[in-house]
């Protein structure tokens, strides 16, 4: 059975002012008892990537019930080749930028590549920091399965800090699994992440993100969980989903994954506007005096009447 440890009850029991949105309801504040509400309801749950306060707001606004502050940070907003380089310093500013932003749905924050594999210890010490440094973090998400369990144990009963496992491709090891490649496709490869997944369930995971993995895998495993399943890549029958902000809007050109589906196209909207501003500029049609400062009549003819006078002094000092 789903177990929550104490402290991962009251670290995300938060109550506010209820919102609506689509077609069903989220209070203001989603703590983690909500979403294990949602998931024996059998309602979907619905998560999203932010990175700083512009993203945080969108993910606000939208009324989402989780953000995750994730790793994935490194490429589509540091514009780095992976994100095995990112640290737990540059982590921690993204989190407390999201922070800001965001009042409503649950933050989880993204242990880094290094922050948590080499022992136990080096795993709590990295999620307790994660909730003390990260704003608004209540949860922490790691990478990897059965050889993590040691590591999620230790940090949901030690620390007593939620802990969200993600299975199937793990970006922060592409050279583990031979880089941007769907996971699960033989039998041996399904009985591994099965196992995988209820090693971590079994450990203390509160959910599992399952990532590039056949619908019909997902599924399976979603069926043998007592735990949420939130799908990246993983077909429809995941416990809920979630998508890197930038892909799904458009922001990020350099590589788009299969699974990806683009709700607008953010970058060329926005470089069209930055094109005709700086047309504009030049063309002297902006700023126009709708976005410019006036003098009142009173004040433009004591202005008018200083010029006059500054100009005159400057006459009789060529003269």
């Amino acid at each position: 059975m789903f177990r929550l440890s104490r402290t991962a009850i009251a670290v995300t029991c938060g109550q506010g002012p209820v919102r609506a949105y689509s077609h069903h309801v989220v209070t203001k504040s989603v703590t983690l008892p909500d979403l294990v509400e949602k998931y024996r309801r059998n309602e979907k749950v619905v998560a999203i990537t932010a990175y700083d306060y512009i993203t945080g707001t969108i993910a606000n606004k939208a009324a989402v019930d989780f953000v995750l502050v994730g790793d994935s940070l490194a490429m589509v907003a540091l514009g780095l080749p992976s994100t095995s380089t990112l640290t737990m310093d540059e982590m921690l500013h993204h989190c407390r930028a999201v922070s800001r932003a965001v009042d409503g749905p649950l933050i989880v924050g993204d242990l880094p590549y290094g922050s948590y594999e080499p022992s136990d210890e080096k795993a709590v010490e990295s999620s307790l920091r994660m909730i003390r440094e990260g704003g608004r973090v209540q949860a922490i998400k790691l990478e990897g399965g059965a050889r993590m369990y040691s590591r999620v144990q230790s940090i949901v009963n030690n620390a007593e800090i939620p802990v969200l496992g993600h299975i199937g491709l793990t970006p922060q090891k592409m050279g583990h699994v031979g880089g941007f490649k769907t996971q699960g496709k033989s039998v041996e490869a399904v009985e591994k992440l099965l196992d995988d997944a209820l090693a971590l369930q079994d450990a203390g995971c509160f959910g599992l993100v399952i990532e590039a993995v056949p619908a019909a895998v997902a599924k399976f495993i979603t069926e043998k969980l007592s735990i949420p399943t939130i799908g990246i890549g993983a077909g429809k029958h995941t416990s809920g989903q979630i998508l890197v902000m930038p892909d799904m809007l458009g922001f990020y050109d350099k590589f788009t994954p299969k699974f990806v589906k683009k709700y607008s196209n953010c970058l060329d909207v926005c470089t069209d506007a930055v094109k005709t501003y700086a047309e504009e500029v030049v063309s002297e049609q902006f700023p126009s005096a709708e976005h410019s400062f006036n003098l009142s009549e009173k004040n433009m003819k004591a202005f008018e009447a200083y010029v006059e006078e500054v100009n005159s002094r400057a006459i009789e000092q060529d003269d």
